[in-house]
This record gives structure tokens, sequence and C-alpha cells, in this order.
């Protein structure tokens, strides 16, 4: 630990109520953690003092982590934060401690407090540590009706407390990481436990605490999410694209992309942009000299992986008919809402009367629309409703929680009761 920066300021334990309003009096900055900005850890000694230090201690512990998306291949961690009140804030490197898991006995039975839980826990999971319990103090916000759910604006909502901007989409793979970047990781997990504490009980208050525990517990259980079907088709301009054969050179090149991306540890559109590819497939070069030609591969970088990417083109445009991409996946499961009217009248009916119910509830229960169910939810059941006794089933085997289920079934029930049933 360094020595306590004279800017810092101490943080109470928070009053739940909400910071006055934005014509209040102004929140105050937090410019640097109240013991200090930490080195991080990067030797296993360091580690495991640490996993010591965490075994002993109680309360929860916020955690955070800063990646390198824009920069390097996949979503990996290349800085974790975590903070316990009788441990304090500690900051790991892992790219020379890549498993974490003997933090695991000092972290399984502690609750997890993370802002936004959805986009770390998946690369902490690459490290060795997963949660038990958690806290999730976005979706906490929105439970509790707040109007800015960023982890900024709640902290200066809920605590009165300013947080600066400025490097969560920098390059974290960097080294060595900058002092004023070390200090924005700290202040992330800085008042997370404050912040938590001040949501819990403002949905106690609520009575949404219920709410949120399912809602928590549904996180920490998911499964790891499905790899995309064709991910190819999400190139940037691909929608352009009618012809068979132009799909199939998108998809020759988004692959070579990836292959070299990983093996060069480079995010895909720093190797290739997504309108190298889209032009290409546009072009349809049976040369590489046409291709070079194009004005996006006639760089010095992209000439030097010339013959590469001619040869992904070459690929492409020597399959036969029959290995041609289609146009469009081939629709299954519920139809697209915009298409429902045409198809079926009624569904679109009862549709309509659905969102006009849940929209009347979100504004009722100050929750927003979506934290209700699912949006793909209400559609599959409202385009094959259920039998009487079986919404609560259906939807349970959908994901809905048990407090989503009382809530939004006898709406949904209601629009399908006025609609009657699908031909």
């Amino acid at each position: 630990m360094t020595g306590s920066d004279p800017d810092a300021i101490s943080v109470p334990v928070p009053d739940p109520t909400p910071a006055e309003p934005a014509d209040g009096p102004a929140p105050t900055p937090l410019r640097a953690p109240r013991d200090g900005t930490p080195e991080p850890l990067t030797r296993p000694e360091q580690l495991a003092e640490l996993a010591h230090g965490l075994a002993d201690g109680t309360g929860p512990v916020a955690l955070d982590a800063e990646r390198a998306s824009g920069y390097r291949y996949g979503g990996r961690a290349y800085l974790v934060q975590l903070r316990r009140a009788d441990v304090g804030t500690a900051l790991i490197d892992p790219v020379p401690l890549p498993d974490l898991s003997a933090l695991e006995p000092g972290l399984s039975q502690a609750e997890w407090v993370l802002h936004a839980a959805d986009q770390d826990l998946p690369c902490l999971a690459e490290l060795g540590i997963k949660p038990n319990r958690l806290f999730d103090t976005e979706l906490a916000g929105r439970l509790a009706g707040r109007p800015r759910g960023g982890l900024g604006p709640l902290v200066e909502d809920m605590l009165g407390l300013s947080l600066a901007k400025g490097h969560g989409a920098d390059d974290w793979s960097r080294r060595p990481l900058p002092d004023s970047w070390l200090t924005y990781a700290a202040l992330d997990v800085e008042v997370l436990i404050e912040l938590r504490d001040a949501l819990a009980q403002l949905l106690r208050d609520q009575d949404k605490w219920e709410w949120a525990s399912q809602e928590f517990a549904a996180i920490a259980t998911a499964p790891p999410r499905p790899p995309r079907v064709d991910p190819w088709r999400r190139t940037s301009g691909v929608h352009t694209l009618s012809d068979r054969r132009s799909l199939a050179v998108v998809r020759s090149l988004w692959r070579a992309r990836e292959e070299l991306a990983r093996t060069r540890d480079r995010a895909p559109h720093r190797v290739l942009p997504d309108s190298a590819i889209v032009a290409a497939a546009v072009a349809l070069p049976t040369t590489r000299a046409a291709l070079v030609g194009l004005p996006v591969f006639s760089g010095p970088r992209q000439r030097t992986h010339a013959r590469y990417w001619f040869a992904a083109v070459e690929e492409a445009l020597a399959l036969p008919a029959a290995e041609l991409p289609p146009k469009r996946l081939k629709a299954s499961g519920t139809p697209a809402a915009n298409r429902w009217a045409h198809l079926d009248e009624a569904a679109a009916d009862r549709l309509r009367r659905a969102r006009t119910s849940l929209a009347e509830l979100s504004e009722r229960v100050e929750v927003p629309v979506e934290n209700l169910m699912t949006p793909q939810l209400v559609r599959d059941v409202l385009w094959q409703p259920p039998a009487g006794d079986e919404w609560a089933a259906v939807l349970a085997a959908g994901g809905a929680r048990p407090w989503q289920i009382d809530l939004v079934a006898p709406l949904l029930r209601a629009a399908t009761a006025r609609g009657g049933d699908r031909a």
C-alpha cells in the first residue's frame, strides 16, 4: 500500500436515503482511495498473503475487472480489483497471476458485490473464481427505480460522491499501468460495499428485497452463454449483401480474421476492419492484385497479409453452390414482433394489450419493463399461449423468476383471454 493521499476522503457507512437532487449540494469528488492506491500484486506469495487475509475476513467483497477488449483478442481480465472492509483494497495483475483459485476459500462464502456482474463474471471465471452469492449494484439500481444505472451516477445519487471518469475503455493490457489508471481502478471498488448497503436498504423499504434476491441468485447460477450461430453474420454492413457468394466471402474472411486475431492476440477489428470484409464481398476479386487494389486493402499492413486474405477469398469463390451460406438463417421459434400483424392478427392484438399493461405495471412499481420479464419470453408465451393452469410452469421454464411470474403472468393471461386463442 502507498501512503494516504491528502485528497482522499473518509467514507462512512451511508444513510440509505438517496442523495439530494441535482439542484441540491454538489457531490463530493472522490479523488483517491482512503488507504492510498495499492501496487498490483504480481507474485504468488503476495496472492497467498491476500488469500489468507480474505479467509480470515468477514463481510461482503467488492470486485471489479478491467479488460482490453478493444485492443486484445477475447475478453480476458488484465486487472482485478477487490475490497473487503477488514482487508482493504487489492489490485491483482492476472498476467503473471493467471490462476486466482487460491482466493476461492476466502471468497466462496462471501457475498460478492459487483456492478453489472454479467460483464465481469466470465473473465473472473477464467481466472478460477466464481461466486456463490452476489449483489449486483447496477441491477439493484434498476429494481429500485433509480433513473441512472451507471456506477458513477449511482454513487452520486445514493452516496453524494462523484467518481472520476476516464480509463474504462483504455488498453489495460499495457504494462506498466500508469498510476492514474491504478487509482481509477481502485476507486471502482472503494465505495461499492457502501453503495450495496444503501441500495439494499432502499430495496427493503420498497418491499423489493425478495425480488432482488431472486435476480441475484439467477445471475450467480446462470450457465455460460451458448456460442452464437453464424457469428460472422454480425459483421457490420453484411445486411447490405444479398448474393450468397458474397456472403461466403464474408464468412471466409471473418474466420481468417478470427484465426489471425487469436494468434496475434489483437482485437479482430484491429486486424482487419469490417468495412474491408464487406468491400471484398462486394467486389469479389479474382486475383490478389484486384484485392489489394481495393482502398481498404491497399495500406502497408493489409498488403503484408494480402496472400493470407486472398486465400480466404479464393476459398469462398471456389465453393460449389450447394455449400454457399443461405441468405438468412432459417427462422425458428417465435417470429419477429413486426411480422405478427401479417401472420396472426389475434396474436398481434395480444401483444399490443400486454405491452400496454406492462408499461403501466412498470410505471407503478418503478421497474423497467425489460426487468419485469424478458421481452423474448413475453413474445414466446403470447405467440403460443399456455393452457390455463400451465402459465407459471411455462414462464418458469423460460427463465422467469417467481416474483416476475406473480406480477406479470396475470397481465399476460388477461391479454390472452381478451384476444382469444390462436387458430
